[in-house]
C-alpha cells in the first residue's frame, strides 16, 4: 500500500470513530434494535393495524336502535325511615320537527357546540383521541365532541365513559353523518339533550326556561339554552350562584358572537341583543308543600358532593335516602303553622303578604337534617327559605367575634383579655377605636347601657360593643372564624360593619354554624341526604363531621353565654323549666329579616323570616320590611322565630338533656364579675347622665340548671353547674322606654 493510501485508510478510520461505530461498521448492544428503518417500519406497521382493526370494527358495528324512552328510570326519594318522598324521573319531552324551531335558533346550537357542524363528517377525531386519552389516564371525562357525536351518545348508546364507549361512538357518527341528513341529526340533538328543570329537548326546555313553545323562542333566548347545555344546573339562572350566572352570560355572548362570525347573525343586532333572564322554574305536578323543597334540595345536594353530572342524575335508576326525620318534619310544619301562619292574613294584609319563613333542624352530633321548612309551598314559592342566603345574618353573627376573641386570645384596646366577664363601653353611637374606618353604630332604640360585660352585651344584643370587639380582635380573624365555622364569606371585605352581620346566609348555613358549637368545636356540616343507591354503580357522599376546628374550651364557652340570651336577654321567649337552652336573636336593617338560632345538647334549629316582596305586586321579589306583620309594629327575633323554635324543639327534643362544658365563663357557669359604676365620658357627648334603673331588667329568673341558691357553683370546669345566683349588672345611662321583646336592628341602617 502506498502512502497516499495508507492516509486515505486512516482518514477513513477517524471518521467511523467519531461517528462512534466500531471499525468494523457492524453495530453491537441494543443499538441494533433502534435504527430509523425499523422504527419507521414499527411505526407504519402499528398504523396499518390501528387502521385495520378501525375498519373492521366499522365493518362489526351497526346503527343500534334509539333509547326508548320507556327505558328511563324515575329516582326515589326516601325518608331515614324507608317511607317514599316522591317519585321524579319521568321523560319531560315533547319531540318537535326542526321546521318548528325558528332558523337562527337552531345556528345557536351550531355556534354554541360546533362550528364545522355542515362540514365535517361528523366526528373530531383530535377531541375524540383527547376524549379517550384522558378516560384511559384517568383525569375526567372532558373531551371534544360534535353535535353528531353528543346526538349518538344521547340517542343510540349511554352516559358511559369507557374507551370502547367511545370508539362505538366513532363509528356509529361516521355511519349516521353519511346515513342522515344535517338537519335530522340536528333535530335529534336538540331534542335528545338535558337541559336542567327535568326538561328533555328544546320544546320542554322552552316551556321550562321562558314558558314559550319552541316555534315562539327567539335567538337571544335561543342562546341562552344551547348555552345551558353546558352545565344545565350550575347555569339555571333561578339557583346559579354569582359566579355561574358571570359564566353563562360569558357563555350566552360566545354563542351570538360566533353566530355573527358564521354570518347567521347580523352584527347590529347581536350589539343590541340584551340578555333574556329565565322565569322562575315552576313546581311539577306531585311536589307540593314541603315535599317539593326537600326533593329539589336532596337533587342539588347529590349532584355537589358525589360526581355525578346532570345527564347521569337524570338517567334515573337512584334511590336517595334522605335524613329527614318524617315526624319530626311534621313537628317543624306544625311549628310554623301554629306559631307564624294562623297568625296572618296573607289575602287581606299587605304587611302579612311579606312575611316568608324558612327552617331547619340539625343533629350536632351527626350532622344529618332531620327536619326543614322551605316556604309554604313550593308550587307557590319555589324559592328555598332554608337555603337561600340573600338576607342578613343580623346578630346572629355577633358569637362568632367572641369565638375569635376566645381562640386568638385577643385583648381589648387596653390590653385586658376578652371573656365573658370584660368590661365594655356600651354607650350607643360610640365610635370604635382602632379601626382604619369611622364606624359608631346605634344600639337598639339608641339605648345607653354604660359599662356593660361581654356577656350582657351578648344578652342585650349591644352593637356598640361588638363593633369595638370586632376590631379589637382584627376583623380578618373574625371573618376567617366566620369562614372557619360553615358561613360562606369568600370575597367579602373584613370591615367593622360585618360585626353587625350584614353578609348573607341560609338557616341551613346558619345551623350548621352553631352546630359546631354544640358539637365541642368539631366542624359539622349538615347534610339532607344520608345515602345514594344504583344497581350499577356506589356512590360515596363526604362525612357531615369532620375535624376540630375550634379549641373546645371555645366552643364551650360560647354556649355558655348564649345560655345568658336566654335566661336574661332577647331570647326569652325559649325559656324552658327544666331544658338547657343556648341561642341567639337577630334582625336586619328595617326589619327584612328576622332570626332566632339555637340549641340543645340534642338538637340545634335555625328559623329565619325574611320579607319579601309579594307576588303581584311592583315589590315582587325585593327585600322589603316586615314591620306590622302580625299585628307588630316590627317582627324581632325574639318574636315569631323565637317562638317557632320553641314549640318545634320541646315537641321534638325528646328526654330534657344538660350542656356538658369544659369552660369558666359564661352565664351556664357563674356570674361575670360587676362592672364599676366609673366609666369614660361618653362619646361624642361630654357629660353623662345619671345611671337609673335599666329599662331593660327583669325579675331575676333562673335558668334550666339554676335553684334558689346564691352561692357560687361548686362544680369543676367540666361540668354544667346546678346553681347559679342573679347577675347584677350596670344599669344604662338613660331611662329610654324600649319593647319588650328587644333586639339588635339599627334603625335606618339600609
Amino acid at each position: 500500500m502506498g502512502r497516499a493510501e495508507a492516509r486515505q485508510a486512516r482518514q477513513r478510520g477517524a471518521r467511523r470513530a467519531a461517528r462512534g461505530r466500531p471499525s468494523g461498521g457492524k453495530r453491537t448492544g441494543i443499538r441494533r434494535f433502534f435504527t430509523w428503518k425499523k422504527l419507521l417500519g414499527t411505526f407504519f406497521g402499528l398504523c396499518l393495524l390501528g387502521m385495520l382493526g378501525f375498519v373492521i370494527l366499522y365493518m362489526v358495528v351497526d346503527i343500534p336502535e334509539g333509547n326508548a324512552a320507556a327505558k328511563k328510570q324515575s329516582n326515589v326519594y326516601k325518608y331515614s325511615n324507608g317511607e317514599i318522598i316522591a317519585r321524579t324521573g319521568d321523560v319531560n319531552r315533547e319531540i318537535v320537527d326542526l321546521d318548528k324551531v325558528p332558523e337562527k335558533v337552531q345556528k345557536t346550537f351550531v355556534a354554541a357546540e360546533n362550528k364545522s357542524f355542515y362540514k365535517d363528517e361528523g366526528i373530531d377525531f383530535k377531541g375524540t383521541a383527547r376524549g379517550v386519552l384522558n378516560t384511559v389516564t384517568g383525569k375526567g371525562k372532558q373531551g371534544g365532541s360534535t353535535i353528531t357525536q353528543q346526538y349518538v351518545k344521547n340517542y343510540y348508546l349511554s352516559q358511559e365513559q369507557t374507551v370502547s364507549r367511545k370508539l362505538k361512538e366513532l363509528v356509529i357518527s361516521l355511519k349516521v353523518d353519511r346515513e342522515k341528513s344535517k338537519d335530522d341529526i340536528l333535530a335529534g340533538y336538540i331534542n335528545t339533550s338535558y337541559y336542567g328543570r327535568d326538561a328533555y329537548g328544546i320544546q320542554a326546555a322552552a316551556r321550562a326556561y321562558y314558558d314559550v313553545d319552541a316555534k315562539k323562542l327567539n335567538v337571544a333566548q335561543g342562546a341562552y339554552l344551547a348555552a345551558l347545555l353546558q352545565a344545565p344546573s350550575q347555569y339555571d339562572w333561578a339557583v346559579a350562584t354569582p359566579t355561574s350566572k358571570k359564566l353563562v352570560k360569558q357563555r350566552w355572548n360566545y354563542v351570538l358572537d360566533n353566530m355573527v362570525e358564521e354570518g347567521w347573525l347580523d352584527s347590529a343586532k347581536r350589539d343590541a341583543m340584551t340578555f333574556p333572564e329565565p322565569k322562575d322554574p315552576k313546581a311539577p305536578p306531585g311536589l307540593e308543600g314541603q315535599t317539593g323543597y326537600l326533593v329539589d334540595e336532596a337533587k342539588r345536594e347529590v349532584l355537589r358532593n358525589s360526581g355525578l353530572s346532570d345527564a347521569e342524575f337524570a338517567a334515573g335508576g337512584y334511590t336517595i335516602t334522605l335524613n329527614i326525620d318524617p315526624k319530626k318534619q311534621k313537628q317543624l310544619e306544625k311549628a310554623v303553622d301554629k306559631k307564624l301562619n294562623d297568625r296572618l292574613d296573607r289575602k287581606k294584609n299587605k304587611a302579612d303578604a311579606r312575611v316568608q319563613a324558612g327552617a331547619a333542624s340539625v343533629d350536632p352530633k351527626t350532622g344529618k337534617v332531620l327536619a326543614m321548612y322551605g316556604g309554604e309551598n313550593f308550587v307557590k314559592h319555589y324559592t328555598n327559605n332554608a337555603t337561600r342566603r340573600d338576607y342578613q345574618s343580623a346578630s346572629t353573627f355577633k358569637p362568632l367575634i367572641l369565638a375569635a376573641a376566645l381562640e386568638h386570645g385577643a385583648t381589648t384596646q387596653d390590653g385586658k383579655p376578652i371573656t365573658a366577664g370584660t368590661i365594655y363601653d356600651g354607650t350607643s353611637g360610640r365610635p370604635v377605636k382602632g379601626g382604619d374606618v369611622a364606624f359608631a353604630p346605634p344600639n337598639e332604640d339608641h339605648v345607653d347601657y354604660g359599662p356593660v360585660t361581654v356577656q350582657k352585651a351578648m344578652n342585650k344584643s349591644v352593637n356598640s360593643v361588638f363593633a369595638q370587639m370586632g376590631v379589637d380582635v382584627g376583623m380578618p380573624r373574625v371573618m376567617e372564624m366566620a369562614s372557619t365555622l360553615g358561613m360562606d364569606v369568600k370575597g367579602l371585605p373584613a370591615v367593622p360593619a360585618q360585626t353587625l352581620g350584614s353578609m348573607g346566609a341560609s338557616p341551613l348555613e346558619m345551623a350548621g354554624v352553631y352546630a359546631t358549637l354544640d358539637n365541642h368545636g368539631k366542624k359539622v356540616t349538615p347534610a339532607l341526604v344520608g345515602s345514594v343507591e344504583h344497581k350499577d354503580r356506589t356512590v360515596d357522599l363526604p362525612d357531615p363531621i369532620g375535624d376540630q376546628v375550634v379549641k373546645r374550651t371555645t366552643a364551650d364557652s360560647l354556649t355558655s353565654v348564649l345560655t345568658g340570651v336566654v335566661d336574661d336577654g332577647t331570647g326569652h321567649a325559649v325559656r324552658h323549666p327544666v331544658q338547657d337552652v343556648a341561642g341567639k336573636t337577630g334582625t336586619s336593617d328595617d326589619n327584612k329579616s328576622a332570626w332566632f338560632t339555637g340549641y340543645t345538647p340534642k338538637l340545634v334549629t335555625s328559623v329565619g323570616l325574611f320579607g319579601e316582596g309579594a307576588p303581584g305586586t311592583k315589590e315582587q321579589g325585593q327585600q322589603v320590611s316586615m314591620k306590622g306583620a302580625g299585628g307588630r309594629p316590627r317582627v324581632d327575633g325574639g318574636s315569631f322565630p323565637a317562638e317557632i323554635w320553641a314549640a318545634y324543639t320541646f315537641d321534638a327534643m325528646g328526654a330534657p338533656s344538660r350542656f356538658d362544658l369544659e369552660t369558666d365563663m359564661g352565664a351556664a357557669v357563674a356570674p361575670p364579675p360587676e362592672p364599676t359604676l366609673s366609666k369614660e365620658p361618653k362619646e361624642p357627648s361630654s357629660t353623662p347622665s345619671k345611671p337609673e334603673k335599666d329599662p331593660t331588667s327583669k325579675p331575676p329568673s333562673q335558668s334550666p340548671s339554676q335553684s334558689p341558691s346564691s352561692s357560687p357553683p361548686t362544680s369543676s370546669p367540666s361540668q354544667s353547674p346546678t346553681s347559679k345566683p342573679p347577675t347584677q349588672e350596670p344599669e344604662p345611662t338613660h331611662t329610654i322606654e324600649i319593647p319588650e321583646d328587644p333586639d339588635d336592628r339599627v334603625p335606618g341602617r339600609d
